[in-house]
């Protein structure tokens, strides 16, 4: 059964761990990182774009895909259902069709418009046990059609929609989407301890976790970082092997040409990077904290 995220955040933030958000982009995605979850005793956040929802045939057709995976696959550890980055218009759609968790992405508003709008999701959500994430200060690069040039937010007006009654708050920290640059300064921890300080024990999060350095993350979630964006990770892994496989011919040889035998290395690809990442977060073993 799917759950809200608050309770996973919460007890994650009172643990010093992170929980991961991974995208899901097909039926793959979703069965590699629920299999993962599962194997790792770990709660787990699918992540779905508003992009991905279109391509995946609308957002009851995921809700009915993770349902069913749910059940069949007798996954057993917390999963959460979340809209990343939602228009507000979106927003309303997922509560709708079923979601457990949404994010409302108004940090490209006035913060007079994304308090009244944040508000708005918040009373809806709330009132049918749905968790709610809300954006200051935009995260930089772009995710599906969302760009954002990388902000750092400012801790008053963190605290102003923090006040709202968001279950999670993500905050611009230096943070982007997608590969990071070379020449790339860092995470902004002084901004981030500010922002902490600001909004009390709101679990916050880190968009952009690929490709941030190990001890970045371990250093984030001990200044309140309580869930973790990852999505360029896995298609690069999930778009490495499936080259692999082509280039090395395995699609010429048999019937190697059978979809499940071309998506399979990707597959595994993507479970091998969802572990290594959920043990990077600290949130194996952790399942059983919290009530399914």
């Amino acid at each position: 059964m799917l759950v809200s995220a608050k309770e996973m955040l919460n007890k994650a933030r009172e643990g010093k761990y992170a929980v991961g958000q991974f995208n899901i982009n097909n039926l793959e995605w979703t069965k590699a990182i629920l299999l993962t979850a599962q194997e790792n005793n770990s709660p787990v956040i699918l992540g779905v774009s508003e992009g991905a929802g279109k391509y995946m045939g609308g957002y009851k057709t995921i809700v009915g895909m993770v349902n069913g995976m749910l059940e069949e696959l007798n996954i057993t550890v917390p999963v959460a259902l979340h809209l990343d980055h939602g228009s507000y218009e979106g927003a309303l759609k997922v509560i709708e069709a079923g979601f457990s968790s949404v994010m409302f992405d108004g940090s490209h508003y006035s913060i007079e418009e994304n308090v009244a709008k944040t508000k708005e999701i918040v009373e809806i959500a709330h009132s049918k046990g749905i968790s709610v994430e809300a954006e200051v200060g935009s995260i930089g690069g772009e995710e599906d059609g969302v760009v954002g040039s990388g902000e750092v937010a400012d801790p008053a007006e963190c605290k102003l929609i923090s006040d709202l009654g968001v279950d999670m708050l993500a905050a611009g920290i230096g943070n982007i989407h997608g590969q990071y640059p070379e020449n790339w300064a860092g995470l902004n921890f002084d901004a981030l301890e500010a922002i902490n300080n600001a909004t009390g024990d709101m679990p916050l999060v880190l968009h952009g976790g690929t490709g941030i350095p190990a001890e970045m993350i371990q250093k984030a979630i001990s200044l309140g970082v309580s869930k973790i964006n990852v999505n360029t990770e896995c298609q690069l892994a999930f778009a490495a092997a499936t080259r692999k496989y082509i280039e090395e011919g395995k699609d010429l040889q048999g019937k190697g040409f059978d979809p499940r035998k071309v998506l399979a290395p990707g597959f595994e690809a993507i479970k091998a990077t969802v572990k290594e990442k959920m043990e990077l977060f600290g949130s194996v073993n952790k399942a059983w904290d919290i009530k399914a």
